[in-house]
């Protein structure tokens, strides 16, 4: 644990077997440990004793080679591949050999020791079909991709290999947005960006089909300059929809055509109608809020101005009854102001009643799609609203000195009145709304004409 190579030399000369008994209670090996924690000389020398712990493997599959590539130290990776140099094609349980894991960790050293002892060793696969490269992409490790690329620039087709799921290095690196990947696998390897994967996709389709990202532009610029197909499966599909509709249409168009022909009027023009979720966004808004506003008038009524007594108050000094006595846990504001008390809890009451009716409305599963029902809902909210800002009002005017409240009170009076009015006005619109439409649907008013979709706008005739 400490990389003490003058404890190690004391221990062997006291036994020298104890190497083979160090670990056989222990599933990592001392290697293991110093591998680890990237004591050098200790490793060194463990391995100058007893060669054969660089093949030791722990209960997880992994050797010392392992645990050093992963942990990036390369002088031990070194003395562990001149002892044995096979370890570097060894799985371990999870299917992957050292080279794989400083792919992963992005130990550029190390892995271009691993490369250099054992050029094989960057054809070994994981159980997923992934190769260095494909881990080095996965986890944005583009010095790793660099090492391994130029340890493969010959295998053109080694580049190009795909996973389990079909998958090749550039294929994963678009998926995952990798800017600078893709300009290197472009750039620098023979790539092949028309390649698809087990589900029928390119690089350009799965950019195209997947979220979009600020990115997109200069990938698909990237993809388009390498010769990347601009069009998708999807979009071709899209487009031969659109052909079809086209070729349908078209006798309507030629007819539509003649009319304005004899007509001499202005083109025709289509309105396409655009789907707005009103009343999803009014739900959703007013949900939000009305949680605000219960939580707040909830904390109010726990926390009054002014808090609470923190002990009981019964007797004086001497024993006798006390003229106002309070309890432990009872507002402080009741006994000393207890009108202003009751509109304060009488005001926070009404706007969180008022708020938890909007929320049981909006939970109870009831038909509330219909405008009408949103009105009601935005009423009971102005009722919260309005209670709540009087309630702020209350206890600001109890917790302010008296020396402050009469410059506060007119600041306050005026904002309270500006704030109230705009409520007022926008209750007062909603209203003639209401009653508008109340109007019109029982005949009282005249319903405006719904205008089609298809119109004809004509010229003014000056005769």
């Amino acid at each position: 644990m400490e990389g003490s190579v003058t404890l190690l030399l004391e221990l062997l000369r006291e036994n020298p077997n104890i190497l083979d008994k160090a670990h056989s209670f222990l599933s990592d090996t001392p290697l293991h440990v110093a591998a680890l924690l990237g004591h050098s000389a200790f490793a060194k020398h463990l391995l100058n004793k007893k060669p054969e712990l660089a093949t030791e493997l722990n209960t997880h599959g992994s050797s010392a080679l392992h645990m050093a590539a992963a942990k990036g130290y390369v002088e031990i990776v070194k003395e562990l591949l001149l002892v044995n140099p096979d370890m570097c094609l060894v799985l371990d349980s999870n299917g992957r050999t050292p080279l794989h894991l400083a792919a992963i960790k992005g130990k550029v050293e190390a892995l271009t020791e691993l490369v250099r002892f054992k050029p094989e060793a960057t054809r070994v696969l994981t159980a997923g079909g992934e190769s260095g490269l494909h881990l080095s992409v996965k986890n944005n490790r583009l010095g790793a991709l660099k090492a391994l690329v130029e340890s493969v620039a010959e295998d053109d087709q080694f580049v190009n290999w795909r996973d389990s799921d079909g998958n090749s290095v550039l294929h994963i690196a678009v998926a995952k947005k990798q800017l600078e990947m893709i300009r290197y696998l472009i750039n620098n390897t023979k790539i092949e960006v028309n390649a698809r994967n087990a589900n029928g996709f390119t690089a350009m389709e799965l950019l195209l089909n997947g979220p979009r990202d600020l990115r997109d532009m200069e990938i698909k610029e990237c993809l388009e300059k390498a010769g990347a197909s601009r069009m998708s499966k999807v979009q071709s599909i899209a487009n031969s929809r659109d052909i079809v509709e086209v070729e349908e249409d078209m006798p309507q168009r030629q007819e539509e055509s003649a009319i304005l022909k004899k007509t001499d009027s202005k083109p025709i023009v289509k309105k396409h109608k655009q789907h707005t979720d009103w009343l999803g966004r009014k739900r959703s808004a007013l949900m939000v809020v009305a949680s605000l506003l219960a939580t707040v008038a909830f904390s109010a009524s726990l926390s009054p101005p002014g808090g609470v007594w923190q002990e009981d108050y019964t007797v004086d000094s001497d024993g006798n009854p006390v003229e106002h006595p309070h309890k432990a846990g009872l507002s402080v504001m009741a006994d000393t102001d207890p009108q202003k008390y009751q509109a304060f809890m009488i005001l926070n009451t009404l706007a969180f009643i008022a708020s938890l009716s909007i929320i049981l409305l909006l939970i109870s599963g009831l038909p509330m799609r219909k405008r009408r029902f949103m009105w009601i809902q935005m009423v009971i909210m102005w009722v919260a609203i309005s209670a709540f800002t009087a309630t702020y009002y209350v206890a600001l005017i109890e917790i302010t000195p008296r020396h402050v409240k009469a410059t506060l009170f007119s600041v306050t009076v005026a904002s309270l009145m500006i704030g109230l009015g705009m409520i007022g006005v926008v209750f007062l619109g909603n209203v003639i709304r209401m009653c508008l439409w109340f109007l019109r649907e029982y005949g009282y008013i005249k319903p405006k004409e719904k205008q089609d979709s298809l119109y004809v706008e004509e010229e003014e005739n000056d005769e």
